[in-house]
C-alpha cells in the first residue's frame, strides 16, 4: 500500500519537474513474473524505472540504505528489499531473495553489470540475470535508460530539474527453461549463461545509446547505491 501512496504523490512532481519519455512500454507484460534488466549510471535511475512502469517493480537494494534511518524510510515505503552483497554465500542469498519475488509473479528489477558505471559505457554484466531467468522461467526485458546522468551526476545529492530522460524497453529474452526443476544445475552449462547475458548487456546498450564493453565495472573505492543482484 505504501509503495502505491508513495508512487501517487511523486508521480506529479516528476512529470512537472522532467520530462520523461517512454519507448517499448508495451513489452512489459501486464501480469505474471519478469525481470527488468538496466544499465545503471546515477542514483535516480531507481526512480525513474518504476515511475514509468504501471506495475510494481521490486528492486534488491543495499543493506546499509535500511540502516539509517535517512533512507531507510524511502527503501521500506517502496518496497525494496535489502540485500547484502558479497560473494559466495551472500550472492546466493540475493538470488534466493530474487527467486522468491519471481514466484510470487511480481516484477523484479536490477542491473547486471552489478554497480553503477562511472564512464559513458555499458559493461559486461553478471549471470545471475540469466540463472534467473532459466531456473524461473521468467522471461528478462532489457532496458535503457538515458538522461538520469544530467540529473544527477555521480556524487550529486541533488537532482537537477528540467532534464529529459528516456526509459526504452526492449523485446523479451528468455532463457531455455531447466529440465529438472527440482536440480535446476543438472544439465547447467555456464557457456550459455555467459552467451545470454552479453547479448541481454549489448542490447541494453543499444538502447540506452551506449557502447558496450566486454569487461566488468572497474572497481572503486566509493559507495555505490541501489545495487543489485551479481
Amino acid at each position: 500500500m505504501a509503495y502505491w501512496v508513495l508512487k501517487l504523490i511523486l508521480t506529479p512532481f516528476f512529470y512537472l519537474f522532467w520530462q520523461v519519455k517512454v519507448e517499448g512500454r508495451e513489452n512489459v507484460p501486464k501480469s505474471g513474473p519478469a525481470v527488468l534488466a538496466a544499465n545503471h549510471q546515477s542514483f535516480c535511475d531507481s526512480f525513474f524505472l518504476p515511475l514509468v512502469v504501471r506495475r510494481k517493480v521490486t528492486f534488491l537494494a543495499k543493506a546499509e540504505y535500511f540502516d539509517s534511518w535517512r533512507t531507510a524510510w524511502f527503501f521500506n515505503a517502496a518496497g525494496q528489499i535489502p540485500i547484502r552483497r558479497g560473494g559466495g554465500k551472500q550472492s546466493e542469498r540475493a538470488l534466493e531473495t530474487a527467486r522468491e519475488v519471481l514466484a510470487g509473479g511480481h516484477l523484479l528489477g536490477l542491473y547486471p553489470e552489478g554497480t553503477r558505471t562511472l564512464d559513458e559505457f555499458v559493461h559486461k554484466g553478471r549471470t545471475g540475470v540469466s540463472r534467473l531467468s532459466r531456473e524461473c522461467g521468467v522471461p528478462v526485458i532489457p532496458v535503457g535508460i538515458l538522461g538520469t546522468t544530467e540529473v544527477q551526476p555521480v556524487n550529486a545529492k541533488f537532482m537537477r530539474p528540467f532534464k529529459t530522460v528516456t526509459v526504452r524497453f526492449g523485446k523479451p529474452l528468455a532463457m531455455e527453461p531447466t529440465g529438472n526443476p527440482d536440480d535446476p544445475f543438472e544439465d547447467h552449462d555456464h557457456t550459455v549463461c555467459r552467451g545470454f547475458t552479453d547479448d541481454l548487456m549489448r542490447q541494453i546498450a543499444a538502447l540506452s545509446g551506449r557502447d558496450y564493453v566486454d569487461e566488468y565495472v572497474p572497481k572503486r573505492r566509493t559507495v555505490d547505491p541501489a545495487e543489485a543482484v551479481s
